[in-house]
């Protein structure tokens, strides 16, 4: 799979080449103060992978548990530490990936007890070093996870509703959009109000990571805590304070406006967001540029979705009607329900939502016909 372009922009700002990427993560055979600046400010990523070694001739698990042990893991692990693995795996010999987990997990403490005389315990947690095994078929690259927890995991959602959006995607769907910092930002339907918080982290160019203060980085050899509080008090004074433009998020259910509301609290711009309870038709839409985005249920079969025509058919009157001169977007796993919408899409930007495909549709809005 290749890079999405929002995220290939990203890596560009930031300063770094998006032909580095590879399709488990980054690949950053060299300096670890890289990965403190990515994973601080990496919007659409959700995690940093620091290459540690590949071999492409790795035929079954005792060469792969050769290969590893040969590794100097002592460099890169704590002996009194603690270890996680987690893999992605496609070969012929390998139907579970615990399996290969546990190979990966066996040279790598066995190399350090070898060399220290003492080992690091081991888990499923995901709180310390971070070990990433991608296989597939005979090509292998083993990779410090530097992220830790999912660079989705901003820290602001202590609360939500029924399938809330993931922040990396949320942050995609905006940059994917014709949006900018300035214009309006519109969000009916917005749940427990991710994508409305993303898109003020994105107006006052705050790092989405400014209120995590825990990463894989931290527990690899060489870590500078230096180097990280000077990213973060760089990042802090470039935060800007407020904006031109609004950001509107609705729900006609008060349970989400207050899960949207608490969310928005807690990362400290709830007074950033115009919050209302009403259905969609009733969303304010101040005039000027602007989008106007939703994420609507889609349901997994279209049998199951037939309840949702009416809703996406009412999105079509509410864009006709009360959207002209804004962008529209939808994103949906539906493709036959989305057509319920009546309106010509002029570009449809794949996505993924966890594993289902989507498609971030956009609709130019006009008034009469075109």
């Amino acid at each position: 799979m290749g890079m999405p372009p929002f995220l290939q922009e990203e890596v560009r700002r930031l300063g770094y080449k998006p032909e580095k990427i590879r399709p488990t993560g980054l690949d950053l055979k060299g300096s670890l103060n890289d990965c403190i600046k990515l994973n601080f400010w990496l919007r659409t990523a959700h995690r940093v992978h620091y290459l540690v070694d590949e071999n492409r001739s790795i035929k079954g698990p005792d060469a792969l548990y050769d290969w590893l042990k040969s590794l100097p893991w002592e460099n890169f692990i704590p002996a009194d530490g603690y270890l996680s693995v987690t893999s992605r795996i496609d070969h012929p010999r390998i139907d579970n990936t615990q399996f290969a987990n546990l190979k990966v997990k066996d040279a790598v403490v066995d190399r350090i007890r070898n060399v220290k005389g003492e080992r690091p315990d081991s888990g499923s947690d995901m709180d310390q070093t971070v070990v990433f095994l991608y296989w597939d078929r005979e090509v292998a690259r083993i990779f410090m996870d530097t992220s830790g927890e999912s660079l989705s995991r901003r820290g602001y959602r202590t609360e939500s509703v029924s399938a809330p959006l993931q922040e990396s995607l949320a942050s995609a769907i905006i940059q994917a959009s014709r949006w900018k910092p300035g214009d309006h930002f519109i969000n009916p339907m917005c749940g427990s109000g991710t994508l409305a918080l993303e898109a003020v982290m994105i107006a006052l160019n705050r790092p989405p990571a400014s209120l995590r203060h825990d990463f894989g980085f931290m527990h690899i050899p060489g870590y500078d805590e230096k180097i990280y509080q000077q990213i973060r008090n760089e990042a802090r004074q470039a935060t800007k304070k407020e904006f031109e433009g609004d950001i509107i998020a609705t729900d006609s259910d008060p349970r989400a406006i207050d899960a949207a509301r608490k969310n928005a609290r807690t990362a400290g711009v709830d007074h950033l967001i115009q919050f209302d309870v009403c259905p969609i038709e009733e969303t304010p839409i101040p005039d000027g540029d602007g989008v106007v985005v939703l994420n609507p249920p889609y349901g997994e079969r279209l049998e199951r979705a037939d309840h949702l025509i009416p809703l996406y058919k009412g999105i079509g009157d509410f864009f006709k009607n009360q959207c002209p001169g804004k962008t529209g977007y939808v994103l949906s796993g539906n493709f036959d329900l989305a057509k319920n919408i009546g309106l010509r899409t002029k570009q449809r930007i794949p996505l993924y939502n966890s594993t289902i495909e989507c498609r971030l549709l956009e609709y130019e809005l006009y008034k009469g016909s075109k």
